[in-house]
């Protein structure tokens, strides 16, 4: 009998302990986001009063709802805490917050520009909105959502994200700005197929797979 309720007690003292471990690091990695997130607001913000190039607040805009919705996401069924996961989440999510805007002429006319930042912001308004607390940064099942523009595209958030960067990076070309955001795109794309493989465990993800057959950008990957 004592063997028998030794057993029974074992879950009780590991189980909130590894839970506590999650809510720390859960905090933490929501505040890492707000502190960078507010160098790169004062960078962007001040270049937008300096110059008042819209695309530039464009993409503080589009960042801003990063931060939002990480802060209120909601708690995931199944949570991928690999090396792998967090490196390609770290890689993504660095990349549009370490640029910079620069005084020099860009590649492409303003208009062109901005209109590129505009479509890419539309498009991650609609896929956040849609997503709305089942938005998250770590690979995750926070609920499948299949509505709205999630019926173009399974990751239309990237797709948004891909443009606005393409836009900046047309508005501010120092090699700088192009190797960072080369490197945290290509990190975005990994991540998308690591996502995947964490929802693909739910049935009824893999019949949205079926359905929806673009990962990203329809004709490309």
């Amino acid at each position: 009998m004592k063997r028998v309720a030794l057993s029974l007690q074992v879950p009780f003292t590991v189980a909130p302990s590894r839970l506590d471990a999650e809510r720390l690091g859960d905090i933490v990695s929501r505040a890492v986001i707000i502190v960078l997130f507010s160098f790169f607001a004062v960078r962007l913000g001040a270049d937008f009063l300096q110059t008042g190039r819209l695309t530039n607040l464009l993409l503080l805009i589009s960042e801003m709802l990063v931060v939002a919705l990480t802060v209120l996401r909601r708690s995931a069924a199944t949570v991928d805490r690999s090396m792998r996961a967090r490196l390609l989440t770290t890689m993504s999510l660095l990349g549009p917050l370490l640029v910079r805007p620069v005084q020099m002429s860009p590649l492409l006319p303003a208009s062109i520009t901005v209109a590129g930042s505009v479509i890419g912001l539309a498009i991650v308004i609609a896929g956040k909105v849609t997503l709305s607390r089942s938005f998250g940064l770590m690979p995750a099942n926070r609920g499948i959502v299949s509505s709205g523009v999630y019926r173009l595209v399974r990751h239309p958030i990237y797709l948004g994200y891909l443009i606005t960067h393409v836009a900046f990076a047309f508005a501010n070309p120092t090699l700088s700005n192009v190797v960072i955001l080369i490197a945290g795109d290509t990190a975005l794309l990994l991540r998308a197929v690591c996502e995947e493989q964490t929802l693909a465990r739910d049935a009824s993800y893999r019949e949205y797979q079926q359905v929806v057959r673009w990962r990203v950008c329809p004709g490309l990957f």
